[in-house]
């Protein structure tokens, strides 16, 4: 256990700042800062606390510290971090001050008080998801996990609900109902999984959940419970439904934590829980889990192609990432998990530079359909530049953070899953198209009527002016969401390392209890002579 509780502190710095942005009286500009603020000392805090972090620790989980929260029913307040819990927490650590400076400007000031409360509730509102982020990845009590999973999904109802867009109340209710049912079905799960397990006030642990020995079917049911919760959240083909409406009708800010970093619970719930307590039922899985990751990777990226809302095409080309991500996981392979598990830092920035540089354009042009667009490099260049260095990290250009990741899965995948991986392939020339074509008709081609920029506009005399609207190109506040994304494009897709020499011990530890319940997969992770698989 660690002397200093690094990880509770984590989760108190962004919900003390809630409670202070929200009720302290001031003026909206000051709740902003404050909000700002508060995610900057919280991400200073996550820095520290990961440089005490040893990854060569025999342990599987470190930073933790645990207390007997409800002994009657086996919860402890328990928590602890793997490498890849680690860097997903440092990944949502970095991209929430990027979501608050870029949310500077999502809630329309209104005069008198109330005007002020509502910015003041939405970055409040923020920074609590912020504290539920760090709980869910930390938890290292199944309850305690549960119990975080569903505490998310609060503040980001109300997020879309109330601050999102025209259609925004039927947005957040279907993003409800779909996250409560795969959240029911776990809480089932969860309860029945504590039955099968030895019990005591600290029953829920992870530790004393690994290794249980099952019934074949009580391990199939449980895995489907779990399962299902994860693939809902994720979001997999047919799951996937409640996405793009959701992420459509929200702020860039939500979108982006909502995509970018809540949709990793999922995949991450999958390694964490899935594979490590129910080993033999993920392997009985497998056929069907990677015939789903395919289809998503391959029908995500078709309807991506098809779309004419900005916002909803990212959305899209997620439900294709989240494909490369689940068929790394169920490969079953030290290369497959590495990739994945980078994967989902990787494309936690991507798809971030995605939403919040195509919310510049809309915020611009009052518009989210593609064809109102054309010919905006004229107009914007800068914008355009990091717009299309965005777009090319989503496509996985070489030298770009996700080139690595798809790079990884692909290998770590050909041999366990040697179809899949080759079908999957597909997905990587479609998001070619995807990005591209929208580039194309965003960006390229005559100059839009009556638009020009402030600097062409400055230089032109008062008649030359007449009929003219000045856009302005990147404000000091958009450069600085944009160069901390880019940053993490560049240094993870030429020092990818940096991330995987944090992630491979977990990878490690993680199918090393695999192994133990599957024989037939050797230290490597690949399949042994003589396997069924």
């Amino acid at each position: 256990m660690s002397s200093v509780p690094w990880l509770t502190i984590l989760g108190l710095i962004p919900l003390v700042g809630a409670l202070l942005v929200a009720f302290v009286p001031g003026s909206a500009e000051n709740a902003k800062r404050m909000a700002l603020g508060f995610s900057l000392v919280a991400l200073v805090v996550g820095i520290a606390a990961a440089t005490q972090f040893d990854r060569g620790g025999s342990t599987q989980f470190q930073l933790g510290e645990q207390h007997s929260w409800i002994p009657q029913l086996g919860v402890s307040y328990s928590l602890g971090v793997d490498g890849i819990a680690l860097v997903l927490i440092l990944m949502a650590l970095v991209l929430t001050p990027i979501c608050l400076l870029a949310a500077w400007r999502d809630v329309p000031e209104e005069a008198g008080p109330g005007g002020a409360q509502r910015t003041k509730t939405y970055f409040a509102l923020l920074l609590v998801l912020e504290t539920f982020m760090v709980g869910v990845f930390a938890a290292t009590d199944v309850f305690l996990f549960y119990v975080f999973f569903e505490a998310m999904l609060i503040p980001v109802y109300f997020l879309i609900g109330r601050f999102g867009g025209a259609r925004r109340q039927y947005a957040a209710m279907k993003f409800l109902l779909f996250s409560l049912a795969g959240g029911l079905i776990m809480l089932v799960a969860v309860i029945a999984l504590y039955l099968q397990g030895p019990g005591g006030t600290d029953g829920f642990l992870i530790e004393r959940l690994t290794g249980l020995s099952l019934d074949p079917t009580t391990e199939r049911l449980l895995f489907v419970g779990f399962f299902f919760a994860f693939a809902v959240k994720a979001p997999m083909v047919p799951f996937h439904t409640w996405l793009p409406d959701a992420a459509t009708e929200s702020t860039p800010a939500t979108a982006t934590l909502l995509v970018g970093v809540l949709d990793k619970v999922g995949t991450f719930g999958m390694i964490r829980f899935c594979l490590q307590l129910f080993p033999e039922a993920s392997e009985w899985a497998t056929p069907v889990v990677v015939a789903l990751a395919v289809i998503s990777v391959v029908y995500g990226a078709l309807l991506a192609i098809g779309q004419t809302d900005m916002m909803r095409l990212v959305s899209y080309t997620s439900v294709s990432h989240f494909g490369f991500i689940v068929l790394g996981i169920f490969a079953f392979t030290n290369v497959g998990h590495a990739g994945s598990s980078l994967y989902m830092v990787n494309h936690g920035f991507s798809t971030a530079a995605l939403f919040l540089f195509a919310a510049m354009l809309v915020r611009r042009r009052g518009s989210k359909r593609i064809p109102d667009f054309g010919g905006w490099q004229r107009v914007t260049p800068a914008l355009a530049g990091i717009f299309l260095v965005a777009g090319l990290s989503g496509l996985g250009l070489p030298g770009l953070a996700s080139f690595v990741s798809e790079f990884t899965v692909l290998v770590g995948s050909f041999p366990t899953q040697p179809v899949a991986a080759v079908i999957s392939t597909a997905g990587i020339i479609l998001a070619a198209l995807y990005i591209l074509l929208m580039y194309k008709r965003v960006m390229t081609g005559p100059k839009p009527e009556g638009l020009v920029g402030t600097r062409e506009h400055a230089r032109l005399d008062e008649p030359a002016r007449r009929g003219l609207t000045a856009v302005r190109d990147l404000t000091t506040r958009e450069k600085l969401v944009a160069a901390p994304l880019i940053a993490a494009f560049v240094v993870l897709g030429f020092l990818p390392n940096l991330a995987l020499n944090v992630i491979n011990p977990a990878v490690d530890q993680t199918l090393s209890h695999v192994q133990k319940a599957i024989p037939n997969l050797n230290p490597a992770g690949t399949v042994a002579e003589g396997s069924s698989k």
